[in-house]
């Protein structure tokens, strides 16, 4: 098969025209229990329908019927967080996708930020070597004295030392610049080098609700290092083809790194980003993803806009610059969503 086209379509990704391909008989998906990708993506059934624009549109009359979602399931009504009555002991979450480029660095910002708007004290800490999540907090990596590489290597640094307050309320960050590179490098040599980053993070635990780490694109040492530390991962998955494609791999990691080093290690959720519902292929790959993976997935997913690279450049979440934004509106909803599935949120 061409892996340049969708089986059952007429338009290739290079523009030339084929004949439409017979359609095949329709089939019940089938129900699966485990985090189990199918064999083949493309080979799975195409929507039975195209969602309107009443229907993408978010819930107005709670009394009427409830939409339905961009994810083609009717949007449940999520309740507004409570405040909570103590800190700690902080559930920790992943952001890992090993496929560069699909919204991790943004989702670990505005989803922390949402969070911390609920009262909870949210940790992030940037786990990349390009210092993306630290950057978009208004810090700059070439300026740091101390990151979490010297938290890493360094038995004499201690979190309080490297952990820097944000302009959000309620909101720490842990930095990160191109010296965690070479912690890859160096762990080899360690003892038990898969459990360096929770053994860092042990002291902190009872002090956060919430430790988010955003991963680099990869699934080298200090992506497993992040799984082993975490007892949630979110994968966040670019409504596209290609990035469809990555999850076989991922999911094979996750259940290594399950069955090996960290049994409590759970899906919180896949959200699909950079989504727009005008495009066919947007569409058909949000349908297969719910298809393959039911509830795993978020009812909230993230729509392109122009806000997010604004705010890389100032510095600081789309929920503190532009609040009232549909972008903002979706980290919120993503937010109850996540804390409704992790009972130490």
């Amino acid at each position: 098969m061409n892996e340049s086209t969708f089986p059952g379509t007429e338009q290739h990704f290079d523009g030339a025209q084929s004949e439409p391909a017979t359609p095949a008989e329709p089939s019940a998906p089938p129900q699966r229990t485990t985090l189990t990708p199918p064999e083949n993506y493309a080979a799975m059934p195409r929507p039975t329908a195209k969602l309107t624009a009443e229907d993408l549109a978010p819930v107005s009359d709670l009394s009427g019927p409830r939409k339905i979602g961009p994810t083609g399931r009717p949007m449940p009504d999520l309740p507004e967080p409570l405040p909570p009555t103590k800190t700690g002991p902080a559930q920790v979450i992943a952001m890992c996708n090993q496929k560069g480029g699909v919204g991790k660095t943004t989702t670990t910002i505005n989803l922390g930020a949402a969070i911390a708007e609920t009262g909870r004290k949210v940790l992030l800490i940037d786990f990349d070597p390009q210092g993306s999540a630290s950057i978009g907090l208004g810090v700059q990596p070439h300026d740091l004295e101390l990151s979490v590489y010297n938290l890493l290597m360094q038995r004499d640094i201690t979190p309080a030392e490297v952990i820097q307050p944000t302009r959000v309320p309620n909101l720490d960050l842990l930095p990160a610049n191109i010296d965690l590179s070479a912690a890859e490098v160096q762990l080899v040599q360690e003892v038990a080098r898969e459990y360096t980053l929770q053994r860092v993070l042990e002291p902190i635990i009872p002090n956060y609700d919430i430790i988010l780490i955003d991963c680099a694109p990869s699934l080298g040492l200090l992506t497993v290092n992040a799984l082993t530390a975490s007892n949630g991962l979110v994968v966040p998955l670019e409504c596209e083809f290609f990035a469809l494609r990555g999850l076989a791999m991922l999911t094979d990691t996750i259940g290594k790194v399950k069955d090996r080093l960290n049994p409590k290690l759970e899906i919180v959720g896949i959200l699909g980003t950079m989504f727009d519902g005008r495009t066919t292929h947007a569409r058909e790959v949000l349908d297969r993803v719910v298809q393959a993976f039911d509830d795993r997935v978020f009812h909230t997913v993230i729509r392109r806009t122009v806000k997010f690279p604004e705010t890389t450049v100032v510095g600081e979440p789309i929920t503190t610059y532009a609040p009232s934004s549909q972008a903002a509106t979706q980290y919120r909803d993503l937010a109850k969503e996540v804390l409704a599935r992790c009972p130490a949120g």
